[in-house]
């Protein structure tokens, strides 16, 4: 996908459909990426399952105000104050955690050291608070986490786990809250259109790295070995 060549002169509904498809297809490319479930050891679902906690648990209600204190319309800072509520209201971190727990896939520091690379490299680029890059990369994460549920309901189902309000939870509101992100955008580049050289997916590449590295370790071709690490 080539992110930086967008007629950032075309009229702002023009650029949100276009960002919009760019969107949806990094999506498709990243769900096409995932391995077979049913192909993966148990230690393999574990570890994604812990990986996925380790990264989100800690870090989406963070890179999401991170988004608030970037925008600058009113509208866009209802919307993403909105999903914030929901966020913290709902206790979104507690409903994973029990999530993992019932996998037996609380994260380790093993899984921690594996993700950390990619996550710093995403909190920088949320601290730079560059407002279009960054409400693009939170649509990219809650459209791609909307769609990634069912296969991660199904790898804790393969590891016996019955709890699934985590996973049920954000099968459905994040289509809504994805739709607010690109709703938010629209208002910001309706205010103020980034620069023609932006490169507007810069967080979507470097979300996309973190999220390959959760799903496939490149840290070790048979999973990360946990035996006796302390959990984080």
């Amino acid at each position: 996908m080539n992110t930086t060549t967008l007629n950032l002169q075309t009229p702002s509904p023009s650029l949100g459909t276009s960002i919009q498809q760019q969107v949806d297809e990094a999506i498709g490319n990243l769900m096409a990426s995932l391995p077979d479930p049913k192909k993966l050891s148990a230690e393999q679902r574990r570890g994604i399952i812990a990986r996925y906690t380790a990264v989100l648990e800690g870090n989406f209600i963070y890179w999401m105000t991170g988004a608030l204190l970037a925008v600058n319309t009113e509208q866009a800072r209802a919307i993403i104050v909105d999903n914030l509520h929901e966020e913290v209201r709902d206790s979104h971190p507690n409903m994973l955690r029990k999530f993992a727990l019932a996998a037996h896939a609380i994260p380790t520091e093993a899984d921690a050291q594996t993700i950390y690379r990619d996550l710093t490299n995403v909190r920088l680029f949320v601290g730079r608070l560059a407002t279009v890059p960054l409400l693009i990369t939170m649509a990219f994460f809650e459209g791609f986490i909307q769609k990634f549920m069912a296969y991660l309901s199904e790898l804790a189902s393969d590891q016996g786990s019955a709890e699934m309000e985590y996973t049920d939870v954000h099968g459905v509101c994040d289509i809504a809250h994805t739709q607010g992100l690109f709703n938010a955008l629209d208002e910001e580049i309706a205010v103020n259109s980034p620069e023609p050289d932006t490169n507007l997916f810069e967080g979507v590449g470097l979300l996309s790295s973190l999220i390959r590295t959760i799903v496939h370790n490149p840290t070790s071709i048979h999973g990360a070995k946990t035996n006796g690490v302390k959990p984080v």
